[in-house]
C-alpha cells in the first residue's frame, strides 16, 4: 500500500509538517540526500504560499508513476506534492512564476525555486476559484536531465497520465488507488476503488494494481477477468480502465462497480458507463467494452465516488495542455468547499494527449 500525506495548511506550524511529509515520501521513494532536500524544499514553499496568498489551503504528497511511462513502468518512484487552495487566484500565472515577483511584500522567490527545483511543475489558478500548484521530484537532478532520464521508449508514447489520491480523514492510506503501465503500443490506465475505506480497502485496490502491473498487454475486458480472480478474499473493489492503443489512436474502456468516467469530446462530455458488480465478489456474466477514437481534443477523467455525483468538469480550454494531474487536482478542488466535506476516500485520474511538440 503506498504511504499518502494530506497536510491541511492554515497556520505557520504546518510548514514544517509539509516539509516532513516530503522528506518521508523522498525516503519511500528511494532520492538520495539532494534530491529528498529538493522535495523538502519545494514542500515548505508550497506551505508558505498557501499561507501567503491564499490563507490556507490543503498540501499532498503522493508517491506516483511519471506522467510519461516506458515499457512495463509500473514503480511509484516518483514524489509528487501538490498545493491546493480556494482563494483569490493568480492574475498573472506567467508573472508569479518568474523569480522576483511578489504580492504579499516577500522575496518573490519561492515558484521560481519550485519550478527550477523540480523535474515536473505545473500551475493552474482562476481569478475567484483559487490556485493548484503541484511538483514531481524523482531519480533525475532537474530539467535539464529529464530528456536524459525519459523511460525506455517514452518519447514515442502518445498520451500522459496523471491523478491526486485524498485519503478520507487524513488517513495515511486510501481505499482507492490510480496506476497506469505500458505493454508495447498499449498504455493502460487504472482506477480503482476498494469497498470501503481504511486499510483493508487499501489492500484490495493495491492488489489491483499489482495485478495490472504484470498484464498490461490485456484488453480492458481480459484485465476484469483477470483482477475478479486476484482480489478473491479481500473486500473486493470498483474498478474501471482505459486502454488507448496508440498504433491504431482507438481508446477503450471497461468498468465494473461506481468508478465515474466522462471523456472530453472537442466541446461536450461523454459518460462512460461500467457494469454493475464488485471485482473479486460478484462480477458480472458479460464484460462490454467501449470503443472510441483518441485525439488531442480527447480529455479522460476517472474518479471515485469520493467526488460528488454532480460535479462539473473543467471547461477551461487550457486544462487540455496543463498537466494531468493538475487537471485532476483542479477537478477536486472544483468539486468540493468547506460546506461540502468529503465522505470517503477520492481518487481522480486523467489520461491527456501530449502537448503539440515546440518549433
Amino acid at each position: 500500500m503506498a504511504r499518502l500525506w494530506d497536510v491541511p495548511v492554515h497556520d505557520s506550524t504546518r510548514v514544517r509538517d509539509a516539509r516532513v511529509a516530503a522528506e518521508e515520501a523522498a525516503a519511500l521513494a528511494g532520492l538520495d540526500e539532494r534530491r529528498k532536500a529538493a522535495a523538502a524544499l519545494v514542500a515548505s514553499e508550497l506551505a508558505t504560499n498557501l499561507l501567503k496568498h491564499a490563507g490556507g489551503g490543503q498540501l499532498l504528497v503522493d508517491l506516483v508513476a511519471p506522467a510519461t511511462v516506458g515499457e512495463g513502468r509500473d514503480g511509484h518512484d516518483v514524489v509528487q506534492i501538490a498545493a491546493v487552495d480556494h482563494g483569490p487566484g493568480m492574475p498573472d500565472v506567467g508573472a508569479a512564476l518568474r523569480d522576483g515577483f511578489s504580492t504579499a511584500d516577500s522575496l518573490g522567490a519561492g515558484l521560481g525555486t519550485c519550478v527550477r527545483l523540480a523535474d515536473d511543475f505545473g500551475l493552474h489558478s482562476a481569478p475567484g476559484r483559487g490556485t493548484v500548484a503541484l511538483a514531481r521530484i524523482g531519480t533525475t537532478s532537474g530539467r535539464a536531465g529529464r530528456a536524459a532520464a525519459a523511460p525506455d521508449g517514452a518519447q514515442r508514447c502518445t498520451a500522459r497520465a496523471g491523478g491526486v489520491n485524498i485519503p478520507f480523514a487524513g488517513a495515511a492510506y486510501s481505499g482507492d488507488t490510480w496506476a497506469w503501465v505500458r505493454a508495447g503500443d498499449r498504455l493502460t490506465l487504472m482506477l480503482a476503488d476498494g469497498l470501503g475505506h481504511g486499510p483493508q480497502a487499501a489492500h484490495a485496490s493495491t492488489a489491483a494494481a499489482q495485478v495490472l502491473a504484470h498484464s498490461a498487454h490485456l484488453s480492458p475486458a481480459e484485465l476484469l477477468r483477470l483482477l475478479d480472480t486476484g482480489l478473491r478474499g479481500t473486500r473486493g473493489a470498483a474498478v474501471a480502465l482505459a486502454q488507448l492503443d496508440a498504433d491504431t489512436g482507438r481508446l477503450t474502456f471497461a468498468g465494473i462497480g461506481n468508478i465515474g468516467a466522462r471523456l472530453r469530446e472537442g466541446d461536450t462530455w461523454r459518460h462512460l458507463l461500467s457494469r454493475p458488480g464488485i471485482v473479486g465478489v460478484h462480477r458480472p456474466a458479460t464484460l462490454p467494452e467501449t470503443r472510441l477514437p483518441w485525439g488531442p481534443d480527447r480529455l479522460l477523467v476517472l474518479h471515485s465516488d469520493g467526488l460528488p455525483s454532480r460535479w462539473v468538469p473543467p471547461s477551461d480550454p487550457g486544462l487540455l495542455l496543463a498537466d494531468p494531474a493538475v487537471v485532476a487536482a483542479v477537478t477536486v478542488r472544483d468539486a468540493g468547499s468547506a460546506a461540502r466535506p468529503v465522505r470517503d476516500d477520492t481518487a481522480v485520474a486523467v489520461l491527456a494527449p501530449n502537448p503539440p511538440e515546440g518549433p
